[in-house]
C-alpha cells in the first residue's frame, strides 16, 4: 500500500550500533540485589551486559502494547531479562483459541483479562519486575500519556490502525516504536526510529484498502511464529537498552517459516513522509479508524442476531444464506442451505443473487459481512442483513 521505501542491500553506514536510547550515568543506575546478581548471573558473564548494563536493564521502562501472540514472548523474555518497569496494554479477555500462539497465556486462566492473566505469570516468573497494567484500548485521546511515560515502545498489535496510532505517537514523542507483525507462516520485525532512521509511515505511507488483508482470525496463523517474530522484539528491545549491537533500525527483517529464511531489506527515510519528512504535515494524532477506512458500526435494521436469524428460518421465511469466507473456513463449518461466495468474489458473482430476495450475509468475525452488505447495496440490492455469526 502506497509508496514502499526499501531496497535489497545491507543496512546503511549511520547503522553503526544501539545507542539510541538516552541512558543515565551509571551512578544514577540502581543497584542489583544478591538475588539480582544470581538470577542474572549469566547476563553478568557477557562484556556487552555486565553489572552495568544489567543495572541499565533494571532502570529501563519498556511499554509492550498487546497480550497476545506477540507481546506473549516480548513480556516473558523482557521479564525474565530484568526490565525494571513493564508496561501492558491489553482490554480483551482470554479465549481458548489463544492458547495455540499466546504463551503467556493458559487453561486455568480462560475467561479472565489478559491482563490479569499475563501480570500474573509474569510476577512468578520475575518478581523483581515491576508491571503496570493499562487495561484500556489505545486511543487518539490516550495514547500520547501512556507512551510518553515509558522509553521503549514495542509493538505487539495485530490491526493497521493501532500499527498507525503507536507509529505516530512514538515519533511525536521521541521515542524508539520496536515492531513485529504476523500472518500465517510470516512474519516481519524491524525498529523504527525517526530520530535516525525511517519511520512505519515512510515504508507504508498508507493502509490498504480494508479487507484486503485478513486477519490472523481471519486467515489463520502457526503457532510458533508469533514465538519467533516476538523473540527478535524482544532481542531488539534489549540492544537498545544496553546500547550495543547494529539495530534494526533503517532494517526491514522478514521471515518465512515454511522456507525457514530471513531476509533483510534496507529501508530508506522517505522525505517526503508527512510524518517525519522534512516538511511534515502531521502534528498531532488523527482518527486512525478512518484514516484505515475502517466501516462505521451497521446502521439500525441492517445487523441480524443468530437468535433472530433462527426464528426467521424456522418460520420457514425465504432467506437467501450467503457466506463470504474463504473455502477452506467453509469446509470446517457451514451453515445449512448456506451458499458460498468469497468476498473476492462477490462483486463478480452478484447475478447468481436474487436482488430481491431477503439476503442474509454472515462471515466469522463480521468484518468481511459488512464489506459484503455494502458491495451489495452499492450494486442496487435493496434488502439485506449482515450476520456476525461466529461459526468457525
Amino acid at each position: 500500500a502506497g509508496r514502499n521505501y526499501f531496497d535489497d542491500g545491507p543496512a546503511f553506514p549511520f547503522l553503526e550500533d544501539s545507542r539510541f536510547v538516552m541512558h543515565p550515568a551509571p551512578s544514577a543506575l540502581p543497584a542489583l540485589s544478591h538475588d539480582e546478581l544470581l538470577r542474572y548471573s549469566r547476563h553478568l558473564l557477557l562484556p556487552e551486559v555486565g553489572v552495568d548494563g544489567q543495572r541499565r536493564l533494571k532502570s529501563a521502562r519498556v511499554l509492550v502494547v498487546g497480550a497476545g501472540g506477540l507481546g506473549s514472548p516480548v513480556a516473558l523474555y523482557l521479564a525474565a531479562a530484568g526490565i525494571g518497569t513493564l508496561g501492558l496494554v491489553d482490554f480483551d479477555i482470554v479465549d481458548l483459541t489463544n492458547l495455540q500462539r499466546q504463551i503467556v497465556h493458559g487453561t486455568s486462566t480462560v475467561g479472565r483479562p489478559k491482563l490479569e492473566s499475563a501480570r500474573e505469570r509474569l510476577r512468578d516468573l520475575n518478581p523483581n519486575v515491576h508491571e503496570e497494567g493499562i487495561a484500556e484500548r489505545l486511543s487518539s485521546e490516550n495514547a500520547m500519556e501512556i507512551l510518553g511515560d515509558f522509553d521503549v515502545i514495542v509493538d505487539g498489535t495485530d490491526n493497521f490502525p493501532t500499527r498507525y496510532l503507536i507509529n505516530d505517537a512514538a515519533v511525536l514523542l521521541g521515542k524508539p516504536n520496536v515492531y513485529g507483525s504476523i500472518f500465517r507462516f510470516e512474519g516481519q520485525a524491524s525498529v523504527f526510529d525517526a530520530a535516525h532512521g525511517p519511520c512505519y509511515r515512510c515504508l507504508y505511507q498508507e493502509p490498504p484498502p480494508p479487507g484486503l488483508v485478513p486477519s490472523c482470525a481471519e486467515g489463520g496463523v502457526l503457532g510458533v511464529l508469533p514465538g519467533i517474530i516476538g523473540s527478535i522484539q524482544a532481542l531488539e528491545t534489549i540492544k537498545l537498552i544496553l546500547g550495543t549491537g547494529t539495530s534494526l533500525v533503517g532494517r526491514l527483517l522478514p521471515f518465512d517459516a515454511l522456507r525457514l529464511k530471513f531476509r533483510e531489506l534496507a529501508l530508506r527515510k522517505d522525505p517526503d513522509c508527512p510524518l517525519c519528512g522534512a516538511r511534515r504535515t502531521i502534528h498531532e494524532l488523527v482518527d486512525y479508524e478512518a484514516f484505515c477506512g475502517i466501516l462505521a458500526p451497521p446502521a439500525a435494521g441492517t445487523e441480524v442476531t443468530p437468535l433472530e436469524l433462527r426464528r426467521e428460518l424456522e418460520e420457514k421465511r425465504s432467506i437467501a444464506l450467503v457466506d463470504v469466507r474463504e473455502p477452506h473456513e467453509y469446509e470446517i463449518v457451514r451453515l445449512p442451505d448456506s451458499t458460498l461466495i468469497p468476498l473476492g468474489e462477490l462483486p463478480a458473482r452478484l447475478r447468481e443473487l436474487d436482488s430481491h430476495a431477503d439476503i442474509v450475509v454472515h462471515c466469522h468475525h463480521g468484518g468481511r459481512s459488512l464489506r459484503a452488505l455494502e458491495i451489495l447495496r452499492g450494486a442496487g440490492f435493496s434488502g439485506g442483513w449482515s450476520d456476525g455469526t461466529t461459526v468457525a
